[in-house]
């Protein structure tokens, strides 16, 4: 087997354009080029990256008549991809982030180059100050954000997916528009026996940020929370995975107004079409409690 041919593909929605260029500018400064570029305007238009920037490969911009969310614009680039059909490793950048070495990119082709089974690759991310949050080192509890290994989920901001993966288990849950899109890619494909890679020396630098910036997020995230039981766990783990979720929340959150929120997406969930069920083996549940993440937390 030859060594995969990779895209970068950046989600953006306008309103960082000092940040996209950053970030583009970094992804050109890689020592091993991507074959494209896919640059998608979510509900927004874009400027000609290719001829204000110097970028490697053939850019591609995609302009969205409306804001799909972070998974429906990754199913855009993913489309377009598949159009052109000679790439096998999409690498996912948040736009606000930036590629701080050089060699992200070779790293990322020899880790798939080396393990065929090899899913998703997980990159560390840190602020301007190489602090890494807890929340974003995937695995329960206090973890070093330097060990790497196998794990049961990655994150949103910096990754790369197998094309020949996604083939087989499906693109993001384009409906959840924002929050636990990754875990559910994460779980489909733990289930259709694909690794996930969490690679520290792979390292995006990405603002501090809270995800409570975003209006929508208590709301959001307890819908989607109880769609992603409904859709992946078996019918035993539903009603425990979720009566954790509850308890934890009335212990962290201690704002009103975001309980509400929390509790009203939590109803929505409910009531609302979850989409395909899709449930996990119990094999399945097993290996992601031996790797270290039960999927009842």
């Amino acid at each position: 087997m030859g060594a995969p041919r990779i895209a970068v593909a950046v989600v953006t929605m306008g309103n960082r354009p000092d940040e996209v260029d950053a970030l583009l500018e970094s992804v050109a400064k890689q020592d091993v080029p991507p074959e494209r570029i896919v640059v998608v305007g979510n509900g927004c238009p874009l400027p000609d990256f290719a001829r204000r920037l110097s970028l490697p490969g053939e850019v591609t911009a995609v302009e969205l008549d409306e804001n799909l969310g972070c998974p429906g614009g990754r199913n855009a680039a993913l489309a377009r991809l598949r159009e052109f059909g000679d790439i096998d490793v999409v690498v996912d950048l948040d736009d606000d982030g930036l590629l701080v070495d050089p060699d992200v990119l070779r790293r990322v082709r020899d880790l798939y180059a080396a393990d065929e089974r090899l899913g998703i690759v997980g990159f560390r991310i840190a602020d301007e100050l190489g602090e890494t949050q807890q929340r974003h080192v995937p695995r329960i509890g206090n973890s070093n954000p330097l060990r790497g290994g196998y794990v049961t989920g990655f994150l949103g901001g910096g990754h790369a997916l197998r094309m020949a993966m996604l083939d087989e288990v499906g693109d993001w849950p384009a409906e959840f528009f924002f929050a636990h899109e990754e875990t559910d890619l994460a779980w489909r494909a733990v289930d259709a026996g694909w690794r996930i890679l969490y690679a520290p020396e792979l390292l995006l630098r990405h603002p501090k940020t809270s995800p409570a910036r975003h209006a929508i997020y208590f709301r959001v995230n307890a819908r989607n929370r109880v769609w992603l039981a409904r859709r992946r766990l078996p019918l035993a783990l539903v009603p425990v995975h979720l009566g954790v979720w509850v308890l934890l929340t009335l212990a962290r959150n201690r704002s009103r107004p975001g309980l509400r929120a929390w509790f009203g997406g939590f109803v929505e969930g409910v009531r609302e079409s979850a989409g395909e069920r899709r449930p996990m083996r119990w094999r399945t549940v097993w290996r992601l409690t031996r790797l270290g993440r039960p999927p009842v937390i």
